[in-house]
């Protein structure tokens, strides 16, 4: 949807609270069973310009973590973002979670607004099982994602307010379906989401942010 360069302030634009995403997100995982070990191993699955990364550096700077996106672009710019780091503290790569061996190797993991990105033709689901098959049996994962509404009548209004916030956050012309910033996206709902976590190795998620159609999940592996 955007350049890495701007990456941030856009989504500001678009999501309230996404300013404090990171930083709740990371206390979170910081405070899980297994991620809250000194030294723990933590992957951030799609690192984007490392938000995330900055957060972990500031809250638990012993994490050994594993900054993962397949783009190049956003790689650098998160390297750029984080400035000179111990070589041991972040270990970078340039893949996708699929790509990865499985060994069950991180204690926490955090995936911020990229399952919206994949369709749901079997790649969801691919995404989530290499996730639970990356983390340790018990671990957490942070999942923050833009959902689809279950019914409710209240619905189209929910809508119209998201394009007004985002309208008067200073995005441009939205009323063109295509200049949309959600245009291209595939949300999935609560129910096929919890569907999918579940065939993926997961159990249910617990809903710890909300905003508008954003919302954010804490997510177990089964032991």
């Amino acid at each position: 949807m955007q350049q890495a360069g701007d990456f941030d302030l856009v989504a500001q634009h678009l999501i309230p609270g996404y300013a404090s995403l990171a930083r709740l997100g990371v206390a979170l995982l910081a405070a899980s069973p297994c991620a809250s070990r000194p030294g723990a191993p933590v992957l951030v699955a799609g690192c984007g310009t490392g938000a995330e990364l900055v957060e972990a550096r500031a809250q638990r700077p012993d994490w050994q973590v594993t900054a993962l996106d397949p783009s190049a672009t956003m790689l650098a710019a998160a390297r750029a973002r984080l400035g000179p780091a111990p070589a041991e503290a972040i270990q970078w790569c340039q893949a996708r979670v699929e790509d990865l061996e499985g060994n069950e190797r991180f204690a926490g993991a955090l995936s911020v607004l990229v399952l919206q990105s994949l369709p749901d033709d079997g790649t969801k689901l691919t995404f989530l099982s290499a996730l639970a098959r990356s983390l340790e049996p018990g671990a957490q994962l942070l999942l923050v994602d833009l959902m689809a509404a279950e019914r409710s009548p209240l619905q189209v209004q929910v809508q119209e307010a998201w394009l007004g916030f985002q309208r008067a956050s200073g995005l441009g012309d939205l009323d063109d379906p295509l200049a949309a910033p959600t245009h291209g996206l595939h949300p999935i709902g609560l129910s096929r989401l919890t569907s999918l976590l579940n065939a993926a190795g997961f159990g249910d998620p617990a809903r710890v942010f909300q905003a508008l159609d954003v919302e954010g999940f804490l997510i177990q592996r089964a032991a």
